[in-house]
């Protein structure tokens, strides 16, 4: 088990990188953070000169890969580290520096213990592409299909450990401090992290999640999932097909080169709302540069590493609340975060109600164009502290992608009418789960699969209740009155009556 001084050196050194670009600011001044933490935040700049600007994203990446990584989980939690600094951390694009060719080389071979030459006719040394955990390179197998090889970095396993063991560490500490810290959970974020770290660091979960994906999306053709080479794929080494498209981000190429942004823009809320919504597992990483445009206005995906998902009971209230919001029905918004168990009991409804409208009715005196989802979950966080709502990792990942597929959509599209294109998808969604047809055919499953127990059942009392057997039934015996005998005389006693048994058991045998 690593000692608390290393741990406390390794924050040290984070502490002072986080310092010098401004990043601890918003923790020092915020009057909720405990004592303790403001007077290590001071300790960390003591000397350092910090720009007027916050630069989380600059901060995260000169720590290095895992705080990358960190960073991209901690844009899910602005409750925990402030809207300007949730909304800075999403432009962490895990842009890295590639490793040398040669190592990749020794990676890729002793992960097939074959040479490089018997996988691929043709493989580029030069990388498109190096994140912090895995580069690709484009290939060419021997069948003479383009693919995209995606390898681990050397030494990235190690280097999450060592950062992950010390995150769990101060995650703890922080948490012992009690009050506001335990209720945003921070052991919580960090097993969070822990999760999808060592999804990423499986190339073979990944291509499991981009399978599974691409059956999800089947009913939507226009979103395409590269399909995975599983005979090139291992742990560390992930072969997919390659994408050949365009950017999502280069808008202006994207219009030269014929594409219609506003259906595409389009398109990829739909898709978006399928998963979610629709499907409950989903792309839980859909900024510009993991999406592209294909001919016939279709959209590709890469980069499966971080999935959400959700179950249908909490699609259901998910889709409830959006609709609810959409259309000002504040109240029963507020019913469905205590039927789900969001907000605490000894809470009034009606008094969410009024908080929720505090949110909500802003966003309806605006135009159509500029009413803005991430604005309206912003709103949502803003009130979680006033009536101790507790964390749920599930929809923070939800809000984090719901923010940045409507930022890619307004980039391409800036006069994109969300709710025109979300509100029919949930309302037709919510009418086919929870309308009188669902509610029919719940029922009849149900019945069906309790019916279908009953011969279960009716074995299961016939062993807790046997039929008799041969002997007859005992005779009833009277009842007496058992005296509690304490200490060692219980046991005199015992003995005594064993001892008078035995005895009269020998006489009636003779």
């Amino acid at each position: 088990m690593t000692a608390s001084v290393t741990h406390l050196w390794r924050l040290l050194k984070w502490g002072r990188t986080l310092a010098r670009h401004g990043a601890l600011r918003g923790i020092e001044r915020d009057p909720n953070t405990p004592a303790a933490v403001r007077r290590l935040a001071r300790v960390a700049r003591f000397g350092a000169r910090v720009p007027k600007v916050p630069q989380y994203t600059e901060a995260f990446q000169a720590i290095g890969p895992a705080a990358i990584k960190l960073g991209q989980t901690l844009a899910t939690r602005p409750d925990l580290v402030g809207e300007d600094a949730a909304h800075d951390l999403l432009r962490l694009q895990d842009s890295l520096p590639p490793v040398p060719f040669d190592e990749i080389r020794s990676r890729i071979e002793s992960s097939f213990g074959r040479p490089l030459e018997g996988l691929f006719a043709d493989f580029e040394e030069v990388p498109i592409g190096a994140a912090s955990i895995a580069q690709v390179h484009r290939a060419i197998t021997d069948d003479g299909r383009r693919v995209a090889v995606k390898v681990l970095r050397p030494g990235v396993e190690d280097n999450f450990a060592r950062a992950i063991d010390t995150y769990e560490w101060a995650a703890a500490q922080l948490e012992g401090i009690g009050g506001e810290a335990m209720r945003l959970r921070p052991r919580l974020v960090i097993e969070t992290f822990k999760r999808w770290t060592a999804r990423e660091l499986d190339l073979r979960r990944e291509g499991a999640s981009a399978s599974e994906l691409a059956e999800g999306m089947e009913a939507e053709p226009d979103f395409v999932v590269p399909a995975i080479d599983w005979q090139r794929t291992t742990g560390k080494v992930l072969t997919l097909e390659w994408v050949d498209g365009i950017k999502l981000s280069d808008r202006a190429r994207l219009i030269a080169a014929g594409y219609d942004v506003s259906v595409l823009a389009s398109k990829l809320v739909r898709a978006f709302l399928r998963q979610a919504i629709s499907d409950g597992f989903f792309h839980a990483d859909m900024h510009q540069g993991n999406l592209f445009a294909l001919p016939g206005n279709r959209i590709a995906a890469i980069d499966f590493g971080i999935m959400g998902r959700i179950d249908r009971r909490a699609r259901v209230w998910l889709a409830e609340i959006l609709y609810g919001l959409i259309t000002g029905d504040y109240k029963r918004v507020a019913e469905i975060h205590f039927e789900a168990g969001y907000v605490p009991p000894h809470h009034n409804v009606a008094e969410f109600a009024t908080a929720l409208r505090a949110v909500g009715e802003p966003m309806r005196g605006l135009p159509v164009k500029d009413m803005s989802v991430g604005a309206m979950l912003d709103g949502l966080f803003a009130i979680t502290r006033d009536f101790d709502m507790q964390t749920q990792p599930h929809l923070l990942l939800l809000q984090k992608t719901m923010v940045m597929v409507e930022g890619v959509a307004t980039r391409l599209d800036p006069d994109i009418n969300m709710w025109d294109v979300s509100g029919p998808f949930i309302r037709e969604w919510i009418r086919t789960e929870l309308g009188p047809e669902a509610w029919a055919a719940d029922r009849i499953i149900t019945d069906l699969k309790t019916i279908a127990r009953i011969p279960d059942l009716i074995r299961n009392i016939e062993a807790r209740y046997p039929a008799p057997g041969g002997a007859p039934p005992a005779p009833p015996l009277r009842e007496i009155e058992v005296v509690r005998v304490g200490g060692g005389w219980r046991y005199v006693a015992v003995a005594v009556l064993s001892a008078a048994l035995a005895i009269a058991g020998t006489l009636w045998l003779a």
